[in-house]
């Protein structure tokens, strides 16, 4: 998914209601988020529909067909749609239909099927003008949002709420959990079975994360698998869940509207088996006397097992609510149960009664990990924060440690004000923690499937670049057909003596096409690229004909992969360069020489050519071109074998090891000495000073670059507010 070309796409259906409706921001939101959420279950219904439909006689009758498609959806990770809530049938409705009756209608339908959902879509859409209405669902029905998957709806709810600036979503310190962060918590606490909570749960992320951990990973019906327990204060959000979860295909009937800094799930303490939370931050002026009678130990049923944070003098409020969330999802936990969650960074090193509320919990032995996030992964505020980790059913051996890393400087840049990790940074941050745990298995096992994925890259290279080869000569063939038989009289026939063609220019086009035809390097590099490609494929294949694939075996294996990188990168370059040069050619002969005024030119076939070797607009969907698959294919090879790299020069026995700057087990002791202490970059170092890589180098100042200009833009906008503020006060 173009997660930029979807938010400009959803932007313009805000500027459509922001232009048009009569409604408030207030209003017309939520109807929006039904609109969203009639989408992308949708989207789902028809991602199960053909299996399901396959499985159906086809003589059977059309009534009983349709009963047969709602049973084949049980256990699925969608739900059946009625047809009435088909958003195909309400984008296709005629000029002049009652729009807004329809879809209130398609609410009604889908609430019918999914009782848990009374109440909570949203209703009223015949308060929009109706043209306005059937422009909106065409916006809706555009292919960006149709393609769509993960969890857009949690997304796309932090978009509106973002762009419409609604009350809540980013005051008293609460944020939408991103995706990376989503990801790398369910990666460290593995929520596979029995009750999951999630006392915070916003628009239930956090849960359809954990059912994609379960389907994907775990091959299990997540509803089998998994019990989920939600609140949330606010009963939009508590709305929101429930609608996300149910066009997931997973149960929202323990998803409660709740304060849970008062309002007590008392039958949940020390019942969890895993609890995973992005709670507010650093809120403040929590009443003190609420709860008190929470402090007691936890086989009391209590959820303050440590105490009281600090309170504010005057006020007598507790200051900061940070510690009273650590405490709480300490003590939902099992005597087995994991926790992971989102805590502002200064959390980790706050002083007084934090301070000793920390003291005590690290001695418990359950504080498991704790990861150090750099800024720019909030989807509407730059702030770095902690994940932490507990794990009250530690093995004894490693109860005196907890595991620090510091990931602020792992990350991938996707515009000059996000950042997020990809797939391959956080299954390399999770094998840190495998090999923590002594899972050696599961950090052998990634290697092998970047070694793989490494084989299939390379495996795809020789038809993409023998593609990429073609389309070149099909470009030189007219340019060269041109430079042998045009001439300059048809050049400049009716031209005027200032614009005529000299024959040196001619000259001088002909011997740059010799030139780009005689070029050998490129080919040369490209044979050499060939042969080492097809000598690598041999050897990994030996690797997995394997029993079991060593590390060792994957070492020497790696060895030889590592030394292929440098020459997928230098082939990557010439083709690029060899692209320009041809591209060049045919501008100078379209430009400077007229070539399209002479017979000799085959424009047509030139264009095509240059089609298949120009870039194509991710923005605009176009599908790739041939440079874009020669040029990808050897990019992917590079980048698996390059993520192999990192683990191997990290932990080159597959043991861990503390990685100076990236990672450190820390004993109690140590953290005693550093006064409590759980902030990773305390324990972990500095890395050692390394080059940057051409392309991370290249990646950084186009992050700088697009940064500067989002600055100036302000700056821009600033001024002119000011000088408008300042002639209203002169008047």
């Amino acid at each position: 998914m173009n997660v930029q070309q979807l938010e400009n796409e959803l932007w313009e259906a805000a500027d459509q209601l922001r232009a048009n409706s009569k409604l408030t921001a207030a209003e017309y939101s939520m109807p929006v988020l039904g609109l969203i959420f009639l989408r992308h279950a949708d989207n789902r219904f028809k991602a199960y529909l053909p299996e399901i439909e396959a499985d159906i006689p086809p003589q059977v009758p059309a009534a009983q067909r349709e009963e047969l498609i709602k049973l084949g959806f049980q256990g699925k990770a969608a739900i059946y749609l009625p047809e009435a809530a088909r958003f195909d049938r309400i984008a296709s409705l005629p000029q002049g239909a009652k729009v807004g009756e329809i879809i209130d209608a398609a609410m009604d339908a889908v609430e019918a099927e999914y009782p848990v959902l009374s109440g909570a879509l949203p209703r009223g859409y015949a308060a929009f003008e109706p043209d306005l209405l059937a422009d909106l669902v065409k916006i809706f029905d555009r292919p960006a949002i149709k393609a769509a998957t993960g969890d857009v709806f949690g997304r796309i709810y932090e978009y509106f709420l973002n762009k419409f600036a609604m009350s809540g979503a980013q005051e008293g310190g609460e944020f939408f959990t991103p995706p990376s962060l989503v990801r790398m918590i369910v990666g460290v606490i593995e929520p596979g079975h029995g009750l999951v909570l999630d006392p915070a749960c916003g628009s239930a992320g956090m849960f359809v994360q954990t059912g994609h951990f379960i389907e994907d990973v775990r091959h299990q019906v997540v509803n089998d698998s998994v019990t989920f327990h939600g609140q949330e204060k606010s009963d939009t959000n508590t709305k929101l869940a429930r609608m996300n979860l149910v066009v997931h295909g997973l149960d929202a009937s323990n998803i409660r509207q709740g304060n849970t800094f008062y309002d007590q799930a008392e039958h949940l303490i020390g019942q969890c088996d895993f609890v995973m939370a992005n709670p507010p931050f650093n809120v403040d002026g929590v009443d003190t006397k609420k709860v008190e009678a929470q402090v007691d130990a936890v086989a009391n049923g209590g959820r303050l097992p440590f105490g009281l944070p600090g309170t504010n003098a005057k006020t007598g409020a507790i200051s900061n609510a940070n510690s009273l969330w650590v405490q709480y999802f300490y003590a939902y936990l099992n005597d087995t149960g994991r926790a992971g969650f989102v805590m502002a960074s200064s959390a980790s090193d706050a002083g007084n009664k934090d301070r000793d509320i920390r003291e005590q919990l690290v001695k418990t032995g359950h504080v498991d990990v704790m990861m150090a996030i750099g800024n720019k992964f909030f989807y509407t505020r730059s702030l770095p924060c902690t994940l932490w980790f507990f794990d009250k059913g530690k093995p004894q051996d490693l109860q005196n440690q907890v595991l620090m890393i510091d990931a602020r400087n792992v990350y991938t840049v996707v515009s000059a004000r996000s950042h997020v990790f990809t797939d391959e940074q956080l299954a390399n941050l999770n094998a840190i923690v495998w090999l923590h745990r002594g899972e050696r298995e599961k950090f052998i096992a990634l290697v092998a499937r970047y070694q793989r994925q490494v084989d299939d890259w390379l495996a795809a290279i020789p038809a993409r670049i023998e593609a990429d080869t073609a389309a070149v000569q099909t470009l030189a063939a007219p340019l060269q057909a041109f430079a042998n038989q045009a001439t300059l009289a048809e050049l400049n026939a009716d031209q005027a003596e200032d614009a005529r063609i000299a024959q040196a220019q001619l000259d001088a086009f002909k011997a740059e096409l010799t030139t780009a035809q005689t070029d050998t390097a490129t080919a040369d590099a490209i044979a050499a690229l060939l042969s080492a490609c097809t000598a690598a494929h041999a050897a990994i294949e030996v690797v997995r004909a394997e029993p079991v694939e060593a590390h060792a075996t994957q070492v020497t294996l790696q060895a030889a992969l590592d030394a292929l990188g440098p020459q997928l990168k230098a082939t990557s370059k010439l083709l690029e360069a060899r692209h320009k040069r041809w591209l060049k050619l045919l501008d100078t002969a379209e430009k400077q020489l007229r070539a399209r005024q002479s017979k000799a030119f085959d424009g047509k076939a030139a264009r095509e050519a240059k089609h298949a070797l120009l870039a194509a607009d991710a923005k605009k969907n176009e599908a790739p071109t041939v440079r874009d698959a020669a040029l990808d294919a050897l990019k992917q090879a590079a980048y698996f074998i390059h993520q192999v790299h990192w683990l191997h020069s990290r932990f080159p026995q597959a043991l861990f090891e503390d990685v100076a700057g990236l990672c450190k087990a820390v004993s109690i002791e140590d953290i005693a000495a550093s006064d409590y202490s759980l902030t990773p970059g305390r324990y972990v170092g500095v890395a050692a000073a390394v080059e940057d890589d051409e392309d991370d180098f290249a990646d950084k100042l186009r992050a700088i670059h697009e940064e500067l200009a989002e600055l100036n833009d302000k700056a821009v906008e600033l001024a002119g507010r000011i000088a408008s503020n300042f002639e209203e006060l002169v008047r």
